[in-house]
């Protein structure tokens, strides 16, 4: 496979590139510290890990948890802090991009790769919040820029690639198990290119390998304490789970989701690019490469999207190498106005995301605020919350109880200076089933001993009256609604429970039985 040469000197385009990187990193801090809007719950969960570093955790591996650990030891517990990971992990994952495109294509395809990458739609969300998405890809594109200068080194430079490229790929299953598809790159790229496979030897193989081994022992081991729950939590969201076969709404949904989040004229690119030059048997050895790293994720989550359900983010894996892909073809077809419009039409969008983080009233006015519910409302609802355990704590409240757990993970960060108080309530976890089905049930469940008397909160009414059986009496219903925007609001239903009594669960279904 032959690449561009690559100059001694760092040229303009690294500068240009630095700068842009630098720039879009810049823009998303002042979004982090100017925005009002709160944390989501999976943040505030990540964050509440985070007061306990561990090498593992119920639905996620640990980096995300070290990683707001290490900013929150820097800035303190505010928002800002929790998220301050996600615009630099999308900087450094810019000037990834640009590398790997350069060297695979030339300077002018990294170039269009790295701003295709950096205004993608996806990008913009996932630059101002913190979530392992963003991790992982950090990790993946410094293995895939590892995997594609093997062939251009030798001797102990080799040797230290190879022993980089299988530590990154360790610390990106650290973030994130989807990590998966860049092995799956690998293999089905050494199985296409016989060429490829030449720069591996019985060291370069074992580095990799060690590299790998080593950095996911710890969490290896961790998993296989605590009955693999986490591979557990990710193999259950993959799996079918006895839903309907054959979901034509859900494979329509997912497929229109992928034009958005990667930008609809990048993701017609490289679906018809991809289909176009592999009747033509124009895809050349660097196509093929990044291919192998970018349809394995897109074509899997799009069968399960058919067969079960598939969130947009989870095809994420395949982003990098498909930015490159698109910026290289563009570049290659001297598609110069399709380059730019579609910069500019992305730019365009970023600026109007910016505006609303930082001024959520222009979201409402874009019709988008339903983008948004999920970080408004929470500090509020955890403070009209406090306010009733304080009105009841003379009367010997033992715990305050929840039935939700994004209710739960707001109120323990939002709540953190409260519950944290000596003599203070413990903050518990209503659990519904017969075993626990989040991480929340897992470490703080409710248990008879806190039970005597507890301040019950059930969200929008969900579970409200199985929870409320569970205990001997339930009395002083109080509803606080909190309004999000001119059209939305959250409703809890605040109640007393006296005698927690827990019925029994089904044996088959782990569900509780009817009264």
């Amino acid at each position: 496979m032959q690449a561009p040469e690559i100059a001694a000197k760092p040229p303009s385009e690294w500068r240009l590139v630095a700068l842009m990187a630098a720039g879009l990193t810049l823009a998303r801090f002042i979004g982090l510290f100017a925005t009002p809007l709160e944390l989501y719950p999976d943040e505030a969960q990540y964050w509440l890990w985070s007061r306990t570093l561990d090498w593992g955790y119920y639905s996620k591996p640990p980096m995300i948890a070290w990683t707001i650990w290490a900013t929150t030891a820097l800035g303190g517990n505010e928002e800002a802090f929790v998220r301050f990971a996600a615009p630099l992990c999308h900087g450094a994952i810019v000037l990834a991009v640009f590398a790997i495109g350069r060297r695979l294509y030339g300077p002018a395809s990294g170039l269009a790769a790295a701003l295709l990458y950096g205004l993608m739609p996806a990008v913009q969300l996932s630059g101002l919040v913190i979530a392992t998405d963003s991790l992982m890809l950090v990790f993946l594109s410094l293995a895939l820029l590892a995997y594609v200068e093997l062939p251009y080194s030798e001797g102990r430079s080799r040797l230290g690639l190879a022993a980089g490229l299988g530590a990154a790929m360790g610390l990106a299953f650290l973030s994130k198990y989807a990590a998966i598809y860049g092995l799956i790159g690998i293999g089905l790229h050494l199985i296409l290119s016989p060429g490829s496979r030449k720069v591996w030897n019985l060291k370069t193989m074992g580095l990799a390998i060690g590299a790998l081994a080593l950095v996911l022992a710890p969490n290896i081991a961790w998993n296989a304490a605590h009955g693999f729950s986490t591979v557990q939590h990710t193999a259950s969201n993959a799996a079918w789970g006895g839903r309907q076969l054959f979901n034509f709404g859900h494979l329509g949904s997912f497929i229109a989701s992928q034009f958005g989040v990667f930008g609809p004229v990048p993701m017609a690119v490289l679906v018809g690019g991809t289909v176009w030059l592999a009747r033509k048997r124009s895809l050349t050895q660097q196509d093929i490469l990044l291919l192998c790293f970018c349809l394995p994720a897109f074509l899997i989550v799009t069968a399960q999207a058919f067969i079960s359900r598939a969130n947009a983010n989870w095809s994420a894996a395949g982003y990098v190498a498909g930015a490159i892909l698109v910026g290289a073809w563009l570049v290659r077809w001297k598609a110069n106005r399709w380059l730019w419009g579609t910069v500019a039409l992305q730019g365009l969008l970023a600026i109007v995301f910016l505006a609303c983080v930082i001024r959520p009233p222009v979201a409402d006015a874009l019709g988008l605020a339903n983008a948004f519910k999920r970080a408004k409302g929470w500090e509020q609802m955890t403070q009209a919350i406090v306010e009733r355990l304080e009105r009841e704590r003379f009367k010997g409240i033992d715990a305050v109880a929840v039935n939700d757990r994004f209710l739960f993970n707001a109120m323990a960060y939002y709540g953190r200076d409260i519950f944290s108080q000596p003599g203070a309530p413990p903050l518990r976890m209503w659990v519904r089933e017969a075993h626990p089905q989040n991480q929340a049930e897992t470490t703080d469940p409710l248990t008879q001993k806190e039970g005597k008397r507890v301040l019950l909160a059930s969200l929008e009414q969900v579970y409200r009256d199985e929870m409320a059986r569970d205990f001997a009496t339930v009395s002083g219903t109080e509803i606080v609604s909190i309004r999000l925007d001119r059209k939305r609001k959250r409703r809890v239903e605040l109640m007393i429970g006296d005698g927690f009594l827990p019925r029994p669960r089904d044996p088959v279904t782990g569900l509780p039985t009817p009264p």
